[in-house]
């Protein structure tokens, strides 16, 4: 159980990195979302529409929000 939790920290983590490299490019919102969605479906994060909407734009509240505090 210990090593699955790992396994989710590390896969929490790449998604988190994969989100903040995408924030770094200019963009619209709604792209930032998509791409940002697309990085999770492809380290296997697999989440019904509500749950990777949700996760989605809290990843993108948060980098957003530590961008405009730089």
């Amino acid at each position: 159980m210990k090593a699955f939790n790992y396994f989710v920290a590390f896969l929490g983590g790449a998604a988190i990195g994969a989100a903040c490299g995408l924030l770094f490019a200019p963009e619209k919102g709604s792209e930032l979302r998509e791409k940002i969605a697309e990085a999770l479906r492809k380290r296997g994060i697999r989440l019904n529409r509500k749950e990777m909407e949700s996760l989605v734009d809290e990843i993108a509240e948060e980098l957003q929000a530590t961008k405009t505090e730089e």
